[in-house]
């Protein structure tokens, strides 16, 4: 693991320096890269482009670990409003949404004896599945750290009883997530499958990059075995290369499967995959609450921290 993810990702946690960032406008040059925008209008036009361009979309408004009911409501009316706006555009055939169940309320405290966070995050994400359906797309419901790990997934099997359709996302860096892939490789089921991008203890997860690989590596060999729909969300060459290869052993069809790749992150990579047949869905990510998205992105690609912190002194 990089020496310099570990310490990312606990800036991701600071208000303080979360409060530096996000009220300098020094930022916008990485940030922009790595993030359309802050409206639903940007995000529309970047998911019209990127599907002019054959790619996929799947957008996410940005928040999470809400504590205010009012912020989760306003996030619930963001989504309803970009999947009108992408209905309205004709883009939905081609888009469909992420959402984060913290954002929409699932660590909210029980109020008046209404069931507490996971009952208001099922409910809302309930009325974000009805809409994207009406709308003519799916929904997808992120994964965060260990900690919503169950309840993600209790919640996806109720809204799965009335929307089948909805996605599931599961991180290798986990140690319980081959077992969670075998028990969502079925038929309709689509799932997500990334290295996971939060700082997690070594009780429940792999600290090693070449142990998340080989994990990763596993649970593509179940979700491509499997009759669901696998999304294989990397970046990683060697990962793209067996994951072909994989596809190809199953005997899976182009279109059965799909990669999917960050907004900002390989564009070339995406456009060589689209021009060989490949399915690629890219994650845009869109709104105010880009903090601490942004810094899991920099632990990611620690290069990229000199270029923002260059640009962070240059211009204060």
């Amino acid at each position: 693991m990089s020496l310099l993810r570990q310490p990312l990702l606990l800036l991701a946690r600071s208000a303080a320096v979360k409060k530096l960032v996000s009220t300098m406008p020094v930022s916008a040059g990485i940030v922009r890269s790595y993030v359309p925008g802050e409206t639903t209008a940007d995000a529309v036009r970047a998911t019209a482009e990127l599907v002019d361009g054959g790619l996929r979309v799947t957008l996410d408004h940005l928040g999470e670990d809400t504590l205010d009911a009012e912020q989760a409501d306003a996030t619930v009316t963001a989504y309803l409003e970009v999947l009108g706006q992408l209905a309205a555009r004709g883009l939905t055939r081609n888009a469909e949404v992420s959402v984060k169940l913290s954002a929409i309320g699932q660590f909210l405290p029980d109020a008046a004896g209404f069931g507490g966070g996971h009952k208001i995050a099922l409910e809302n994400a309930r009325t974000i599945c009805r809409a994207a359906r009406n709308a003519g797309t799916t929904v997808t419901l992120d994964m965060e750290d260990h900690t919503t790990t169950d309840s993600t997934l209790a919640i996806l099997r109720e809204l799965r009883k009335d929307f089948p359709e909805t996605g599931a996302v599961l991180q290798a860096a986990l140690r319980r997530t081959e077992s969670d892939c075998r028990a969502l490789a079925h038929e309709g089921s689509r799932v997500r499958l990334c290295k996971g991008a939060y700082l997690e203890p070594e009780s429940v997860a792999f600290q090693d990059r070449l142990e998340i690989d080989r994990s990763y590596v596993r649970c593509l060999k179940v979700l491509l075995a499997g009759e669901g729909f696998p999304m294989i969300a990397t970046h990683d060459p060697r990962m793209i290369e067996i994951a072909s290869s994989l596809a190809s052993r199953h005997g899976r069809a182009q279109g059965t499967y799909e990669f999917q790749m960050l907004y900002g992150i390989r564009p070339e990579e995406q456009r060589r995959l689209v021009a060989e047949g490949e399915s690629v869905r890219v994650y845009v990510p869109y709104g105010t609450e880009w903090y601490g998205y942004l810094m899991r992105r920099l632990a990611e690609r620690p290069q990229n921290l000199t270029f923002f912190l260059r640009s962070l002194i240059s211009k204060s």
